[in-house]
């Protein structure tokens, strides 16, 4: 057992074999601990063909082209991704590119690099000077905001 006594170089190193849902720790550690939720990241290296589904929040910022489907969490679109993806998700923050509909029951953010190419379905939005939309937009507050 580690104390805090113990150097980090004397404290048991986790095993992936013992541990499958071990995780190295990242920049959203400080997050991960406010937070009870728990999330996921396609690097940009990564191409999805096919249906992602998850009932955790994704952040992807590599190329997918397939229906993404987060029942009530939050899709960030990075900067470098490319989606051809129909999107069902309680937030959405786009920064890359989306070429398909959105359906959000909370935010859809699209900043000033992001574009969204498709018809957009929300209960609030956001789009910055410089970003490009070209679909149409339905606002309906009265969305569940638990539900995408």
């Amino acid at each position: 057992m580690w104390s805090k006594q113990q150097t980090l170089e004397e404290a048991p190193a986790p095993s992936r074999a013992s541990n499958p849902s071990f995780a190295a720790p990242t920049s959203t550690t400080r997050s991960a601990i406010s937070s009870p939720r728990t999330s996921a990241r396609l690097g940009s290296s990564v191409q999805v063909r096919g249906e992602i589904t998850g009932s955790e929040d994704l952040q992807i910022d590599g190329v997918v082209e397939g229906p993404i489907f987060l029942q009530g969490h939050q899709l960030i679109v990075g900067a470098t991704a490319q989606l051809k993806s129909e999107i069902q998700a309680g937030e959405v923050l786009v920064q890359g590119k989306v070429i398909g509909n959105v359906n959000s029951g909370g935010r859809v953010e699209i900043t000033k690099d992001g574009s969204i190419t498709g018809d957009v379905a929300c209960a609030r939005i956001s789009i910055e000077d410089g970003a490009h939309f070209k679909g149409r937009i339905e606002i309906d507050p009265a969305k569940p905001q638990g539900r995408g």
